[in-house]
């Protein structure tokens, strides 16, 4: 049976080779995704090369967050979160809430999630969707970490639900940003923490967002790929099988750091340290390596 993955080459081409002048952390990396399968290795070695020196692995359901936990735990510089992605809510019970609250006492787990309500798709019911985003609630509470949120035209209902819990939350970080002023502020409010990712590289959808980036705090700003997904539509060049991944970090921290009419460097320096506050990392990020220890 023919190999479904489509092939990828192992180099960039030499306009995609970024490398940010200052150390940078992806928090939304899918490395789980079969997409890297063939060359995590070599995926990682170009992570390095541009300078994103840690990465936040999403843990989207039961099965990738211990995937995530065990590429955490092979490779330095790799970390985990863990949670429910609104589309499966509907496969939340007493028996995955076990699981999950054993995976968050890992020390390679650094948040709770990727949790949350999406409204625009409604693979599982809204019900359904606040029953598990309720319950994963109560486990950040309980396990202090920080919250990994995924929302989408649901923000007055998270927003809602946020605040009910909100002083038995250490912090939450709504990531992947591209909602609106109202909502943004709504969040602000909250003091919440906003991850953006090259949603504001496409120049059908992505122009909101760029007259935005300015009004969020410095202190409150995160930065990630969500790869394989989102690749910015206004790269300097193609790139075959159109893979998004941490390499190219480098080139959305640029993006950001034009619309905001602020300096590259600091920019990145800001939000590294943002992230390893937010996350608790080792105020030094280490490089992702090739070179592991068996599992």
């Amino acid at each position: 049976m023919a190999d479904a993955t489509p092939p990828f080459d192992d180099v960039l081409p030499e306009a995609l080779r970024f490398r940010s002048p200052a150390p940078l952390v992806d928090i939304g990396a899918n490395l789980t995704h079969e997409s890297f399968a063939r060359d995590l290795e070599a995926t990682l070695q170009r992570a390095r090369a541009a300078n994103v020196t840690t990465l936040i692995l999403t843990g989207t359901d039961r099965e990738h967050a211990e995937q995530a936990v065990a590429l955490a735990r092979r490779y330095p510089g790799l970390y985990a979160t863990a949670g429910v992605h609104p589309h499966d809510a509907s496969r939340w019970s007493p028996s995955l809430a076990a699981a999950m609250g054993e995976l968050h006492r890992a020390p390679e787990v650094v948040a709770v999630g990727e949790c949350g309500l999406d409204f625009n798709r409604n693979f599982s019911t809204p019900a359904e969707q606040e029953r598990a985003f309720e319950a994963q609630l109560a486990l950040a509470a309980e396990s202090g970490k920080p919250l990994f949120l995924h929302e989408r035209d649901a923000g007055r209902r998270m927003r809602e639900m946020l605040h009910a819990w909100r002083d038995d939350i250490p912090d939450a970080v709504i990531h992947c940003f591209t909602a609106d002023r109202d909502t943004l502020y709504g969040y602000r409010d909250l003091d919440l923490h906003i991850g953006l990712t090259g949603w504001l590289c496409d120049e059908r959808r992505g122009h909101h967002l760029r007259e935005l980036v300015g009004e969020i705090p410095l202190e409150r700003l995160m930065v990630e790929t969500d790869c394989p997904y989102l690749l910015p539509r206004n790269l300097p060049a193609k790139l075959k099988g159109r893979r998004h991944e941490p390499a190219l970090l480098p080139w959305i921290v640029r993006e950001i750091a034009h619309w905001r009419g602020t300096d590259e460097a600091a920019l990145a320096r800001a939000t590294t340290a943002t992230a390893c506050a937010f996350f608790r990392l080792p105020a030094e990020p280490t490089s992702p390596d090739t070179e592991h220890e068996d599992l």
